[in-house]
């Protein structure tokens, strides 16, 4: 127990002689380091906060304009048409005893110089809220931008200034817009309903929860401890460029900022069960990792006299772990599956067994940790020899063993024993884009900026000095055991119902579809359709996912993928009296009409989220609605979403096409439905991830998936039919 010895800063006896006091010098000097580090924490905020609050302006600007106007000032020079004159005549009469004729002139020059540049910052934020407002780019034709447009770009750019930070932008953002009524039932055609899905009471696990994988074809160590040192270092080193606001703003088209408020939640975050409904913890900040192995828990220092640990000691601490031979305590291997069953079970166990001693102590070390880390004891990633090693490695990432993952922590790292890894993140917080960002940074930094050693270790000498992670405690009776196993009863029987296929396509990627002169996404989008008309014989509810952080504090919007264009497209297939020609043709009006509803989606017109205000007012104000209580019934059997790619770009993907991520995929949402997702990973590749449930005998995600392959390749059969016909 020499870890919790060094915890403590003095130690005190009582004996008959008196008080014995005995002193610990390491744990004075790391109380000491930790006092600093979080004053250094706090004056970087105060400094980011204030450059942030007065952006687009900036302190040097401010600077120029107080030196220009109080060297004028001093020459005799009056810039301000008789206003620092003015100034001069109010001071107060206090200041015109102290100071003499000339100090009184320039501290009035410095008055008025400072409020002329704080005037110009608020029209400088104006204008670019205003410019911002606007939206109508998003509407034109690829490769058609107009020359007001360019007028736009360009004002924009100089009002942003050179190198915005991450929050810069906030102030300036728009809110989002509540369309008219009138226009949001002119557009309706169904209900989407996730309102009680997310505050419902059933698990997260498969639900809620969603995943991300590691590199689809390159495995930087096969080190299950080194790839865990240098995957939790590179995050680390976003959570410290995060904190410091030190990323750049992600940039549509390189011009217009998306709200970054989502990010401040991603570290120091979990998710707390409630009986009626849960809430979110978030902490300024976790110097600690609360680790998983072979059903135990640890606590991992992610610092060392007042600094983050290198990778190589992240390393050492982590086999550390792996070679601890110690058992579980009795119900520690199943605890984590009161995270992956029912809500209300998991809130009453919580209160009734973790609210005093060990078990609150332990669990506090969980929830307030940086994030969750799960050392597996599995091997996943693609094997091209195995047809089915994707579908395994989802299945892995979304549930695990159902206990081995703590599903309420914002995210969890899986890292697996052959050095594979990945995440499952709560969906609460933020949307998946926040992890792509996140992910994105941290596969990068390990692989081109940390490396590894030929032998496969992290680079650097550990520091054998450090103490060991720490063993959590637990005193957990029979009869929370006994809840913990019905949780985990349920959360299996989840697990074991989900039918999963992933799969990639190879045949083409981007580049071919951009020759067809149409959008990436709504060519899957048709496609998708296509396939689960073939699949089942009928069109569905579709859901697709639409980010709207082009406003203030915006999430995400639904575009309702099956629309009337798209089901003409998709008879006209199996229509043999139908040409190539009038298909294609149909294919082109079926994608507009999606890019024009992505868009509308993305620009704050959307439909779904106005008709959920609607619908919590009316439940509010006890108001019965006929016509929201129908169109709430109708479930979203196809729910799609596509996955960013090189949100930052850190390396060149067509130069290291090894390197292009796997994606990541979600459960599916109706029961007799399916879950799709996405990537467009490159000029040559998409990556699928299909999800059902074998207890629906309507859904078999091999099977959609076919469809979706075939698909895929018919619609581009056309584009090449059209292709011939022109030559000829």
């Amino acid at each position: 127990m020499a870890e919790a010895h060094q915890a403590v800063a003095f130690q005190f006896t009582v004996t008959p002689e008196g008080v014995a006091f005995q002193l610990s010098r390491e744990a004075l000097k790391q109380i000491y380091l930790s006092g600093v580090s979080s004053w250094k924490k706090r004056l970087a905020r105060l400094k980011n906060s204030i450059l942030t609050g007065v952006f687009p302006g900036t302190p040097s600007g401010w600077l120029a304009v107080v030196a220009v106007t109080v060297g004028a000032t001093y020459f005799g020079i009056d810039v301000s048409v008789g206003l620092i004159f003015r100034i001069q005549k109010r001071l107060p009469n206090s200041c015109r005893r102290c100071l003499g004729v000339r100090s009184r002139s320039l501290l009035s020059a410095l008055i008025f110089s400072s409020g002329a540049w704080m005037l110009g910052v608020l029209l400088r934020r104006q204008a670019l809220r205003l410019l911002l407002s606007y939206h109508g780019w998003m509407f034109e034709p690829h490769g058609k931008t107009r020359p007001s447009t360019k007028i736009w770009a360009s004002m924009v750019r100089v009002m942003s200034g050179r190198h915005p930070m991450l929050y810069s932008f906030q102030t300036s953002l728009p809110k989002l817009p509540v369309p008219r009524v009138a226009d949001t039932i002119q557009r309706v055609s169904d209900w989407w309903e996730e309102y009680i899905y997310l505050r419902g009471r059933s698990p997260i696990m498969v639900n809620s929860n969603y995943y991300v994988m590691d590199f689809l074809y390159t495995t930087p160590t096969h080190l299950q401890a080194a790839r865990a040192g240098n995957a939790v270092h590179s995050i680390l080193l976003y959570r410290r460029r995060l904190d410091r606001e030190d990323l750049a703003p992600v940039m549509a088209l390189g011009v217009v900022p998306l709200c970054s408020y989502q990010m401040e939640r991603i570290f120091n975050t979990t998710r707390i069960p409630g009986k009626q409904a849960d809430r979110l913890l978030h902490l300024s900040d976790s110097r600690h990792l609360a680790v998983f192995h072979k059903g135990r828990f640890f606590k991992v220092w992610l610092y060392h006299a007042g600094k983050l640990l290198p990778p190589r000691d992240l390393e050492m601490q982590f086999q550390r772990i792996l070679d601890d031979p110690s058992p579980p305590e009795t119900g520690e291997e199943r605890l984590a599956a009161l995270t992956a069953g029912e809500r209300l079970p998991w809130a009453e166990a919580r209160e009734k067994y973790f609210s005093r001693g060990k078990n609150k102590a332990s669990l506090d070390c969980v929830e307030r940790a940086a994030f969750f880390v799960t050392l597996d004891e599995e091997e996943h990633g693609f094997d091209p020899d195995k047809e089915d090693s994707l579908d395994r490695y989802s299945k892995s990432l979304l549930h695990g063993q159902c206990c081995d993952r703590w599903f309420d922590k914002s995210f969890s790292l899986v890292v697996y024993r052959n050095g594979k890894l990945g995440a499952n993140a709560e969906h609460s917080w933020a949307d998946a884009p926040i992890i792509g960002h996140l992910w994105e940074f941290m596969l990068a930094t390990d692989h081109f900026q940390l490396g590894y050693c030929s032998d496969g270790h992290c680079h650097g000498v550990p520091n054998t000095a450090l103490p060991p992670p720490q063993r959590l405690t637990w005193d957990i009776p029979e009869e929370c055991c006994n809840v913990i196993d019905a949780s985990y009863a349920v959360a299996r029987a989840l697990a074991d119902d989900i039918d999963f296929h992933s799969f990639r396509f190879v045949e083409f990627g981007k580049g071919r579809i951009k020759k067809c002169r149409t959008s990436p996404d709504s060519f899957i989008q048709i496609a998708l359709q296509l396939a689960h008309f073939r699949d089942k014989g009928r069109f569905c509810l579709t859901y697709e996912a639409s980010m709207t952080r082009l406003f203030r504090e915006g999430r995400t919007e639904t575009v309702r993928s099956c629309t009337s264009e798209a089901t003409a497209f998709v008879r006209s297939m199996a229509d043999p009296s139908c040409s190539s020609s009038e298909r294609l043709e149909l294919f082109h009006v079926a994608a507009e009409k999606h890019q024009h509803l992505y868009r509308l989606a993305m620009t704050g017109s959307g439909l779904d989220r106005h008709l959920f205000c609607l619908y919590v007012v009316s439940r509010y104000l006890g108001v019965e609605s006929p016509f929201l209580d129908k169109v709430l019934s109708e479930p979203w059997r196809l729910s799609t979403s596509q996955t960013p790619q090189q949100q930052i770009k850190m390396f060149d993907l067509e130069a290291h096409p090894e390197c292009a991520s796997s994606g990541g995929g979600f459960g599916p949402v109706a029961d007799d439905g399916y879950g799709v997702s996405y990537i467009i990973a490159g000029e040559n590749l998409v990556t699928f991830h299909v999800s059902s449930k074998f207890s629906s005998p309507e859904t078999d995600s091999k099977r959609f998936g076919r469809n979706i392959h075939r698909a895929m390749l018919d619609i581009a059969a056309l584009f090449d039919a059209s292709a011939k016909r022109m030559s000829n």
